[in-house]
Formats: C-alpha cells, sequence, structure tokens
C-alpha cells in the first residue's frame, strides 16, 4: 500500500515536471512560429490527457491545479485564474468523453480538448476584464483551439502509441487513441 501510494507521488511529481518543462518550450517556439501571446501549442495538455486516459483521473486533476499554481507563481494571479479556468473545462469535457456512453475518436477528443480549454479561459476573461473585450478574441481563440487540438492529436496519437499498455488503466474509461 505504501509503496503504491510513494509510486503515484513520484508519478504525479515526474508529470508535473514534465507538463511544465514542455510549457516552458512551447513558451519558447511560439514566438518563432509567430503565433500572438495567447496562443500556445497545448503540449502541457497531452500530460494531462495522458494522466487521465491511463492513470487515475485525480492524478489528472491535480496536475491541472499544479499547472495552475505554477502560472500563478511565475506569470500572476491573471494567468493562474485562465490556466485553472481552461484545465478545469477542459478535463471535465475529456473526462466525460471518455466515461460517455458514445465512443469517439482520438482526433475528436483533442479537439474538444483544446476548445473547451479555450472556452474556459474566454470565460474567465470575461470576468476578469470586460464580456466584450473577451468576446472580440472568440473567433481567434476558437479556430487556434482546432488547429491545437489537431496537433495534439498527431501527438498523442504518436506517442500514445509507443508507450507500452499501462496494467493500472482505469476499466470505465474508454482509450479513444487505440485503432
Amino acid at each position: 500500500m505504501r509503496n503504491s501510494k510513494a509510486r503515484e507521488i513520484a508519478l504525479t511529481g515526474m508529470l508535473f515536471a514534465l507538463a511544465i518543462a514542455l510549457s516552458w518550450l512551447e513558451s519558447c517556439v511560439a514566438p518563432l512560429l509567430g503565433l500572438i501571446p495567447a496562443l500556445k501549442l497545448g503540449l502541457s495538455n497531452i500530460v494531462v490527457m495522458f494522466s487521465l486516459i491511463f492513470l487515475r483521473t485525480r492524478t489528472a486533476w491535480m496536475l491541472v491545479v499544479l499547472k495552475a499554481l505554477f502560472a500563478f507563481l511565475t506569470r500572476g494571479a491573471t494567468a493562474g485564474i485562465l490556466s485553472l479556468c481552461g484545465g478545469v473545462l477542459s478535463l471535465f469535457v475529456l473526462w466525460g468523453l471518455l466515461v460517455g456512453p458514445i465512443p469517439i475518436s482520438g482526433y475528436i477528443y483533442c479537439i474538444c480538448g483544446a476548445l473547451a480549454h479555450n472556452l474556459g479561459q474566454l470565460l474567465a476573461a470575461s470576468l476578469i476584464l470586460s464580456s466584450a473585450m473577451a468576446l472580440a478574441y472568440a473567433p481567434v481563440l476558437l479556430l487556434a483551439g482546432i488547429g491545437v487540438g489537431a496537433l495534439s492529436y498527431i501527438l498523442s496519437s504518436a506517442l500514445f502509441s509507443a508507450l507500452p499498455s499501462l496494467p493500472n488503466q482505469q476499466k470505465e474509461k474508454r482509450d479513444p487513441f487505440k485503432k
């Protein structure tokens, strides 16, 4: 029992470190691609998707909260709130798609997660700033969500298929990346 708890804590710590490293990488790459500051590639969200599909749902929730706390500590309160709102809505949508009655493809799964993340951030921004200012940015973020979701699908399907099957994958969830 104690060994499994220590293993879970260590794995969560490693996944959090990976998510932070991917977040830093995407912040370096985004300006090179000419992306506007609010647009990110969503690489760190792949880590959350992995934990939601292959590990415990609780681990995915912890990663969302830790990522938001890290954003709060390193980029300020607004970034922390936007990260938390986007991450929470995205995680709710992704979890619902996994346990829902209708099987979906990995492509739809990733696009829905990216769109939900952007929608959660838009809702938070409309509360923080003004609804008109945030809603003017909505078409850009929603189109970007489709592109980022497609990129997440390409990377996730390549990574997840290369991983060995995990013996402790939760039975009530489906793997949208399985062929």
